[in-house]
């Protein structure tokens, strides 16, 4: 029995409300890189060339978790 013919046959002891975790992981492990690697140059390319000149501010730690209210 192959790999694949094992976890088919494993997915009829899955119970229903569990088959949403087992799809998410699968699309996950299934997912395009070069995709996700596009879409991480486009989101640093953004960032970069983003006019705001407080998009480099830093915040403390300490600020935030006061601001959210974050013990």
């Amino acid at each position: 029995m192959s790999n694949r013919e094992k976890v088919i046959a494993l997915l009829d002891s899955v119970p229903d409300y569990k088959m949403g975790y087992v799809l998410a992981y699968v699309q996950g492990i299934t997912a395009d890189e070069e995709a996700d690697d596009i879409f991480c140059e486009r989101m640093v390319e953004n960032y970069l060339n983003d006019p705001d000149p407080e998009k480099d501010d830093a915040v403390p730690l300490e600020d935030l978790k006061k601001l959210w209210e974050i013990d």
